[in-house]
């Protein structure tokens, strides 16, 4: 395979590899305005706690989907490295081959979840409104 198909693949899952971290992004800004409008119109800790946490676990959802893009990734630049003679196009098949399902996935996104660069700030989010329901009434 020449170098420059996997060029063409490596820069498809690269862009698509930082559109999940744009998109990680605005959903840490979302739970911040969350939070924000909750303050300001009163909104009852507990659902805004709920929020949160579906915020939080939409955003380890993304990560997960982004993890499963960096092997082909890595694979790639190894193979631009040892040659023109290794298999490119290999995105579906390396991602079956990562897919979870049932409890592992769940497990797969809870690994996510608690990664600092997930885990912040939704934590110190949730810890705000805790704060506050439980000393501030």
């Amino acid at each position: 395979m020449s170098n420059e198909k996997h060029e063409t693949e490596w820069c498809l899952l690269q862009n698509q590899f930082e559109s999940y971290e744009q998109h990680s992004l605005y959903i840490k800004l979302l739970s911040i305005f969350v939070l924000f409008l909750s303050e300001m119109m009163r909104v009852d800790s507990v659902s805004c706690i709920f929020i949160l946490a579906v915020l939080w676990l939409q955003d380890s959802i993304w990560k997960t989907f982004q993890s499963r893009l960096e092997p082909r990734l890595l694979d790639i630049e190894k193979y631009m490295r040892e040659g023109p003679d290794a298999a490119g196009f290999q995105f579906n098949s390396e991602y079956q081959r990562l897919e979870s399902k049932g409890m592992a996935k769940i497990k797969e996104y809870a690994v996510q979840a608690i990664r600092p660069t997930v885990a912040f700030p939704h934590v110190i989010l949730v810890l705000v409104v805790l704060f506050q329901w439980l000393y501030l009434r």
